[in-house]
């Protein structure tokens, strides 16, 4: 086990910040150019592991948002380009047109890309929600819609998220119209379904508020020991790690990674952000930065935590505004794609792991 690391940069400027201090232009380039010489991607990779960036086909058009993208991270996820109601608009008539053009765009930049998602109770097609269905009608379209869907993409996404946000706060299953309609099998069959399509394609469970140990993650812990016992293939947990400092930091965050690791499952941090009231100031950017520091080193202390994806990686494309009102700044660059103390933490804790390894 790596001791939890000093993250010294980051917190030197996030001093300063505190202390009414001004970080000058050259301080920040000075800090940069420190770090200039290593992406996050390229320090992740010399510890096993991967550090991505999901993206959205309208950020695809913003040019500098989509270089930086190409050069910083090693792995994207589509933010909604291969969704239910993008890939099936129609019933049995599929449209990859949004989820092919981010695959070409990370094959263009060198990325692998993490499939998201098969299937989830939000963003549905109408003509399936709108839909009367028996058991074994629901089954037939749930299974056509994920063999179809993974064996368009064989060989062009190394996970996917087959089942995403299944759970309710207090571990029972959510009533979503596959619980309603067919049970809780379902997500034994999507996982099955997947595998043959393409066998080789790891496949994970994913969901938010998980990061703690409590009840949604011990549901989750009974449900993939369940899983494995029943020879279902079930390759990894995804912890999405939607944070925010008002929230508190999630209880025994890599005590939690290392127990589902050790069910024999790899485990992800799959849409990090960690999101304040608005304004920000110098107090919350630094317990930012420092909250950024250990979600890293949490994940980088057990080895089959085997990558992170942040949600976006610039406040200038975040979701967080529009569905958090008042909220924002939840991530590691800001609007004009600079650095923010977040990037340094998060830099330096892999520096710090790619020397020990």
């Amino acid at each position: 086990m790596r001791p939890t690391r000093v993250r010294t940069a980051a917190l030197a400027a996030a001093t300063a910040l505190l202390a009414g201090l001004a970080v000058t232009p050259a301080a920040h380039a000075s800090t940069d150019q420190h770090r200039a010489g290593s992406t996050l991607a390229q320090l992740a990779e010399r510890t096993g592991r991967y550090f991505g960036s999901a993206v959205d086909n309208p950020e695809l058009s913003d040019t500098s948002y989509a270089d930086l993208l190409g050069k910083e991270f090693d792995a994207t996820t589509p933010g909604n380009g291969m969704k239910w109601y993008a890939t099936e608009p129609q019933r049995g008539v599929f449209d990859f047109t949004a989820g092919d053009e981010i695959v070409d765009y990370a094959k263009s930049k060198g990325l692998k890309v993490r499939g998201h998602t098969l299937l989830w109770h939000q963003q549905l097609p109408s003509w399936l929600t709108s839909g009367t269905w028996t058991a074994d009608e629901l089954r037939s379209i749930l299974k056509n819609h994920i063999t179809q869907v993974v064996r368009h993409y064989k060989g062009k996404v190394f996970a996917w998220d087959v089942a995403n946000e299944i759970m309710n706060e207090d571990g029972t299953y959510r009533e979503n119209i596959f619980y309603k309609t067919i049970g809780p099998s379902y997500i034994a069959d999507a996982l099955r379904w997947a595998h043959a399509a393409d066998p080789k394609v790891k496949l994970y469970l994913n969901d938010y508020n998980v990061e703690a140990i409590g009840p949604k993650s011990d549901a989750y812990y009974t449900l993939i020991k369940q899983l494995k016992a029943d020879h279902v293939p079930i390759n990894g947990f995804g912890m999405q790690a939607h944070l925010a400092l008002q929230y508190g930091f999630p209880d025994r965050l890599r005590q939690n990674i290392r127990r589902f690791a050790d069910l024999g499952v790899d485990v992800a941090i799959t849409e990090l952000d960690i999101r304040m009231v608005l304004p920000s100031d110098a107090t919350k950017l630094a317990q930012q930065a420092d909250w950024y520091g250990k979600v890293t080193d949490a994940c980088l202390n057990v080895k089959r935590c085997v990558g992170i994806t942040v949600w976006g990686y610039s406040d200038k494309h975040s979701w967080i505004p529009s569905v958090f009102p008042g909220e924002g700044a939840a991530l590691p660059w800001d609007e004009n794609l600079a650095h923010k103390p977040a990037y340094g933490a998060i830099h330096d804790a892999l520096a710090s792991a790619a020397k020990e390894d």
